[in-house]
């Protein structure tokens, strides 16, 4: 499986300089303000970038006093590569980012290269300098390593379920052809769904099995295209003929759902990682359980780098799993676990509860 081996980053956020080897699965745990959510945001940078939006996620975040480490009198550049494990070797993209006028950045150095299995010698392909977007995608006619890295990057997926408010689009009306891949917002779920329940059925019949263990009220989704080829997240109730509107789902349950869509959908459609901030927020913790659960049998498929705040949702994974992030002064630090280190405390407690007694770091001090 291809995969993300190794990310080694600088200068970004609350990160002046990590270096984290990267698992089928990954928690990030650590108290508000360490820095999970910062190494999240990277890869939503990276989202933007690739899809040819990375000036516009520059001046809706904050300009580079935001971006850069404590601002660009601090901090000129940011340097990022991200290692992938593929079939036969290692493909590795490279980014040195600069601070330029405008206070924007632009492309120092950009380079993709590819390292064959059990060589040393590792063929560098530059990509420019001087440029305001990425220029991989240009170069994915010509360079076989561009093709297969720009689908990797394409990708590594953030996703955030956090608004469920009334106004959110998963609430909305969507196109019905919007299906190809799930948003980072859930906003075109009802499409998704529907092409699951026409082309997907065991996919389809797995989300409805999973959410009715967590809301054992629902019966089934009632997702018909109108005049117009929209479609609303509709569903029906056990027993009942009614027929009820995304705006009556809970926050909790509508997080459930679109966490299971995620989750359950096809193998082959699965993201190469998926990255979600928080999926606790709002869930039940019999719900929660069973998202923890998803998440360990979709890591059997693709890679999860999930950042948490949840001792219980911490319980059902293994210290490899984890990741602690402390903030160390002006800095954060990653911490992988290790079985080894934590036995004699996991005889007696819980991961979650030798967390929160703050044994492993990513706590409060």
């Amino acid at each position: 499986m291809n995969r993300l081996k190794r990310l080694t980053l600088e200068g970004f956020k609350s990160i002046k300089a990590i270096d984290i080897e990267f698992n089928p699965l990954n928690i990030l745990i650590g108290a508000n303000g360490a820095g999970k959510s910062n190494l999240i945001s990277f890869f939503k940078m990276l989202n933007e970038m690739m899809a040819g939006r990375f000036q516009l996620y520059i001046a809706a975040n904050g300009r580079t006093q935001s971006i850069l480490h404590f601002g660009p009198k601090t901090t000129l550049q940011i340097e990022a590569k991200l290692e992938f494990k593929v079939t036969n070797g290692v493909d590795t993209y490279y980014m040195r980012l600069f601070h330029a006028a405008g206070d924007t950045l632009i492309f120092a150095e950009e380079t993709i290269s590819f390292q064959e299995m059990n060589s040393a010698y590792a063929r560098i392909d530059e990509l420019g300098a001087g440029h305001q977007e990425a220029k991989i995608g240009e170069a994915v006619e010509e360079k076989q390593t561009a093709k297969i890295l720009k689908y990797l990057l394409d990708r590594c997926r953030v996703y955030h379920f956090h608004d469920t408010s009334p106004t959110a689009d998963v609430r909305q009306s969507c196109y019905v052809g919007d299906n190809r891949w799930l948003m980072p917002d859930a906003g075109n779920l009802a499409a998704l769904l529907l092409r699951f329940r026409e082309e997907k059925k065991k996919s389809y019949q797995q989300i409805v099995g999973t959410i009715r263990l967590t809301a054992p009220f629902f019966d089934d989704f009632v997702i018909e295209p109108d005049a117009s080829r929209r479609v609303l997240l509709n569903w029906r109730e056990k027993d009942s003929d009614q027929v009820f509107g995304p705006h009556q789902f809970s926050d909790g349950t509508l997080r459930t759902i679109c966490l299971a869509t995620l989750l359950l959908q096809p193998e082959d459609e699965l993201p190469k990682l998926i990255i979600v901030d928080e999926p606790e927020l709002g869930l039940h913790p019999y719900a929660l359980n069973i998202i923890a659960d998803l998440f360990k049998k979709a890591s059997l498929h693709t890679q999860i780098l999930i950042s948490t705040q949840s001792s219980s949702f911490l319980d059902n994974f293994d210290p490899e799993d984890v990741i602690a992030v402390d903030r160390e002064g002006k800095e954060s630090k990653f911490k992988r676990l290790s079985s080894e280190e934590l036995d004699i405390w996991l005889d007696e407690y819980s991961l979650g509860e030798v967390w929160e007694k703050n044994i492993i770091g990513g706590g409060p001090h």
